[in-house]
């Protein structure tokens, strides 16, 4: 397979792409509607875990299930039904080399391939943000079939499916059309459990435009109840034809010892022999499995001429407006403009592929707003949602793009937060909605508290809005007390999850109150070693096998980096409103300010958090306690600077050949992780990732980081740097990632969030080329699909042979476009005002010497073109004059900036041609 970017939204044709095994695209709109689809029609459509229209699809059923949205032609004077999608018994036999019917001689994608070239078999591919549609031609008649399909992006809970066929032959071809779409219409858990015990709840109704199927009742053992829902599929044709009848039982549809993908009642359709089979408008049949298997009038097409046949996969009704093409154009050009928008940025370069690549990246985090960690083939986990991490970790790039929208939902999650400094799991579907855990799991990661700085510094930066950390919320309140090492037994499910004060009413402290829970909590919950325990996991949620002895020694370093950004902001905060003090809760008052000289002990910081965890985790006393900001700074300070100076005095280790880096981890007992052991030289990619972007390794530091990671990590026949070295060792005392083979997942893949971390990490620290060749390691990778095998956008991973791993839903893209924007670009808020400082390569600039990016900032929309006339490279070059419409902006040293009194002058969302010229 291969791929062409046409145009600069981020669509390309692709040629093969039904070679390529495991290859889908996601499709979705802000109604609910979830789906996935590969180049055949594979995949599911769904809107949530309890209501799948399609059978649910993981990443394996791609390849081995039948069932797929199909469109059938019974054409005349052939021997055996064509499918438009390319997904029937003989055209599968074609493409892996068997003989097309009636030619004697392979066909063009079965030659192609047996030729060892998967890049022409003829069958073509176009597709979007996001729409789908695909190109096939039956050899021996003429007839072509374009496939759309697509979700509307107005509030239609549906999928829109379009067959366009025209005769391209030099003979009329008549024909009959029949839709096959298999409809599951209940939850995912059914796949299973009572699997034909639920079919027979199906009530399926024959209408005149299609059929429809409203089980009896939603099974469930632990107390069944009534069903109002029901799911469609209705179609009609462009000459205003409706369907003559359906086959809405898949058992009648195949035939006994016909399969879908050799329909025995087609046979009959070609034979005329199907009256009789087909059932017509105003029927019904109860009690078995069903399919959208709808026919319509034999037609006929002189050559050149064509028609189209609509689809509609709804649920309870909805889209059947979309069965004519005016309507189906139009919502397709919507669709279009609907995910335009949610690009978070858009860049012009010197490299149109990566333009077109970033359009999808920068799409990305808008996915995950959508579908949350679950719901495309290869995310067959969880039940929908989003974890703690990805709510922060996702406002990165939707900040970007408009954070007063998104201001809301960041004060909204501040209400997950627990009183000991870590937070619920269990996050429900509206904003700010946390549950106690159904299952009773008690886990820490001990990251979780780090995000919520990061994010609610950015959104500071580009807003000036400090007077949001002083708005105020709730706690979360459930069973789980002090870090997860008690509970409160008093605490019974359906109780309020708030936590209270001792007089019974709500506590709410200000944001700023929680983000230093969250940061002097985890201070004080350190191990044996001096670092903070590991307890369930940090960001690597495989490092799951060392809570009690574990140290993760890498977000030490990265909540070092926090501690000083808080003391930062406290400060910055003070500038901007005049405050002179902050108000805390009396406990939290008294951890932040205990005596530095208590630092370095162990035992006391563990019996000073204890304490203070018993103190306010079944009820807290409400009291609030004045603290200067100069002193609060200067504390937060002070434990930044300590952790800092123990890791470096601690946790340098080598290889005795010249190569330096830092230990990251201690495992559950108790020993130092990296370094060399007899099977091999041991190291890690997010503990260096986190000594850098802290500011705890020291420049020489970082220099002596990057030779040893390209030593020991960087392969870019696969992507860049692997997260790990092999261990050669199921290392139990340390986590599931182990058990993995290495090359895959978290033991040795090129990870992408972590690689573009590194990456954000080293352009922070003022190394451009290095971090430049991490993305680009990663861009080049995704691109050459003959080996990623993926579709345009960053995966999760790149594994050991190369290919791309759980596409679409990760974390990466966030910070693909935030690294970017702020860095290689270098346009990024700061206290609300707007600075310039670009990073570019001389290779990133176009032909003209130009490089653009599209972005929003305080309301506007700004379009940043910088001119480098004299092909200066990085490090040659300085930011000389920059002007706004009819303003210059003076430039330093550090770039140019633009206070927010001028954006905010301008009229309301209005577009802003910046120019910036490099000298």
């Amino acid at each position: 397979m291969k791929y062409q970017f046409l145009d600069d939204m981020g669509s390309f044709e692709a040629s093969a792409a039904e070679t390529v095994s495991y290859l889908y695209l996601p499709l979705a709109n802000e109604a609910g509607v979830m789906s996935s689809i590969t180049p055949d029609g594979h995949g599911d459509s769904k809107l949530s875990q309890e209501r799948f229209l399609l059978e649910p699809a993981v990443v394996e059923s791609l390849q081995e299930s039948m069932v797929s949205r199909n469109f059938w032609c019974c054409i005349q004077g052939e021997d055996l039904p064509w499918s438009a999608t390319g997904y029937s018994l003989w055209q599968l036999a074609e493409k892996m080399g068997g003989q097309t019917r009636g030619t004697g001689k392979a066909g063009t994608a079965g030659a192609a391939m047996n030729a060892g070239n998967a890049d022409d078999t003829g069958d073509t591919m176009k597709a979007g943000l996001l729409w789908q549609e695909t190109t096939r031609q039956n050899e021996n008649t003429g007839l072509e079939a374009k496939v759309l399909n697509f979700c509307p992006s107005a509030n239609e809970k549906a999928e829109i499916m379009r067959v366009s066929l025209t005769n391209r032959g030099e003979h009329p071809v008549t024909f009959c059309a029949v839709t096959a779409i298999p409809v599951y219409g209940r939850g995912a858990d059914h796949i299973r459990d009572h699997r034909h015990v639920t079919s027979l709840l199906n009530r399926i109704a024959v209408k005149t435009w299609g059929i429809e199927v409203k089980p009896t009742m939603v099974f469930d053992e632990r107390g069944h109840h009534e069903n109002e829902e029901f799911y469609g599929v209705y179609a009609a044709c462009s000459d205003g034809s409706s369907p003559v009848g359906a086959y809405p039982a898949v058992e009648g549809f195949v035939g006994e010892g016909g399969s879908l993908l050799a329909p025995q009642s087609l046979m009959k359709v070609l034979k005329k022999e199907w009256k009789g089979s087909c059932m017509l408008p105003g029927t019904q049949i109860d009690g078995y499995e069903a399919i959208g298997a709808l026919q319509f009038p034999e037609k006929t097409l002189a050559q050149g001429e064509s028609c189209s046949y609509f689809v509609v996969l709804s649920y309870d009704g909805a889209g059947k407006q979309y069965l004519e093409e005016e309507a189906v154009t139009l919502a397709l050009e919507e669709n279009k403009a609907y995910w335009a928008e949610q690009a978070a940025l858009s860049i012009s370069s010197g490299d149109k592929s990566f333009d077109g690549w970033m359009q999808w990246v920068s799409t990305q985090p808008t996915f995950r707003k959508l579908f949350g960690c679950s719901f495309l083939p290869y995310h067959d986990y969880g039940r929908g949602g989003r974890g703690w991490r990805d709510l922060w970790q996702d406002c990165l790039a939707l900040l970007l793009r408009d954070p007063e929208q998104v201001r809301e939902e960041l004060l909204s999650y501040f209400a997950g937060v627990r009183s000991d400094g870590s937070n619920a799991t269990i996050i429900g579907n509206r904003p700010g909605e946390f549950k106690a855990d159904r299952n009773n799991i008690v886990r820490v990661w001990m990251d979780h508290g780090y995000w919520p700085l990061f994010t609610v510094s950015l959104y500071l930066n580009q807003t000036g809005d400090y007077s949001f950390l002083l708005e105020e919320n709730t706690y979360f309140k459930d069973r789980q007390l002090c870090r997860g090492e008690e509970k409160d037994e008093q605490f019974l499910p359906g109780m309020d999850p708030f936590l209270q004060q001792e007089n019974g009413k709500r506590y709410r402290g200000t944001v700023l109150e929680h983000l230093l829970i969250q940061q002097i909590t985890q201070f004080f919950d350190v191990g044996s070693h001096g670092h903070m325990r590991l307890r369930g996991a940090d960001w690597n949620d495989a490092l799951d096998m060392a809570s009690q002895q574990g140290e993760s020694v890498a977000f030490t370093a990265a909540y070092a980096g926090n501690l000083h950004t808080l003391g930062s902001i406290l400060k910055k905060l003070q500038e901007k409103t005049g405050i002179q003090e902050i108000s805390l809760c009396e406990e939290a008052g008294e951890l932040l300010l205990t005596e530095a000289g208590f630092y370095g002990q162990v035992f006391k910081k563990q019996e000073l958090l204890r304490s203070y965890c018993r103190k306010t985790g079944v009820k807290i006393g409400g009291r609030k306690v004045n603290i200067s900001v100069e002193k609060a700074a200067a504390a937060l300070e002070a434990m930044g600077l300590w952790i800092q100076k123990h890791i470096r005095s601690t946790e340098l280790v080598s290889d005795g050949k010249g190569h330096h880096w830092f230990n990251g981890y201690y495992d559950n007992h108790g020993r130092q992780v990296e370094g060399v052991r007899s099977n091999g030289v041991r190291m890690m990619l997010t503990s260096q990732v986190f000594t850098v972007l802290s500011g705890t390794a020291a420049d020489e530091q970082v220099e002596e980081i990057i030779h040893a990671a390209d030593h020991y990590l960087y392969a870019p026949q696969v992507g860049g740097y692997r997260l790990n070295t092999d261990f050669h060792e199921v290392k139990m005392d340390m986590g599931r990632m182990f058990g993995f083979a290495y090359g895959q997942k978290e033991n040795g893949a090129v990870f992408c969030h972590m690689a573009v971390m590194y990456a954000y990490a080293l352009y922070t620290r003022g190394f451009v080329r290095e971090g430049y060749k991490v993305i680009d390691a990663l861009y080049q990778q995704s691109r050459n699909a003959k080996v990623s095998r993926i579709f345009p956008g960053i995966p999760e991973y790149f594994n050991g042979d190369g290919r791309g791993m759980y596409p679409y839903l990760t974390g990466a893209a966030s910070w693909v476009v935030l690294t970017v924007q702020t860095q290689m670009y270098g346009i990024r808020g700061e206290g609300g005002d707007l600075l310039l400082s670009p990073r570019l390569l001389l290779e990133q600039f176009d032909q003209e010497g130009k490089a653009a990016l599209q972005c929003r900032f305080r309301g506007h929309t700004l379009k940043v073109i910088y001119e480098n006339g004299y092909g200066k490279e990085i490090g040659d070059y300085e930011l000389t004059e920059v002007t706004a419409g009819c303003e210059s902006f003076t430039c330093g040293t550090n770039g140019c900036r633009i206070p927010a009194v001028w954006f905010d002058g301008q009229e309301e969302g209005s577009i802003i041609e910046i120019h910036g010229t490099l000298e």
